[in-house]
């Protein structure tokens, strides 16, 4: 029986490593099912060039907001309260700085916050 060589265009095809496909820009289903990715992208690239500034007023009021009330409708169904950050995300200070500025925008003083602290906790 006599076999046949393959064609030499077969054989250097076979030797050469296989092309990547370029990177594609996310599609708009990824990009919809993380909504925030964008925003939060647009910040650690602000801060990471020291320049906050870069993001708007506007554009922190809207989503802090967003994200409070996301966080306290999902911890209320949940009946537990959900761990806010990943460990180690956030440090003390910005923990405080942000806690402090919500508190007197809602006109809260410190005895209401240790009545809602001392609200049993279910988990984290």
């Amino acid at each position: 029986m006599v076999t046949k060589k393959p064609s030499r265009a077969k054989r250097s095809a076979a030797k050469r490593p296989a092309k990547r496909a370029p990177a594609k820009a996310p599609s708009r289903a990824l990009r919809a099912a993380d909504p925030g990715a964008s925003f939060c992208r647009a910040v650690e690239t602000a801060l990471r060039r020291g320049n906050a500034q870069a993001i708007t007023d506007l554009q922190l009021r809207r989503v802090l907001t967003a994200a409070v009330k996301a966080y306290a409708a999902k911890a209320e169904d949940a009946e537990r309260e959900i761990a806010p950050f990943t460990e180690r995300a956030v440090t003390a200070t910005e923990v405080v700085v942000a806690a402090c500025a919500m508190i007197r925008a809602v006109d809260l003083n410190l005895f209401d916050v240790a009545m809602w602290f001392r609200r049993p906790v279910v988990g984290t």
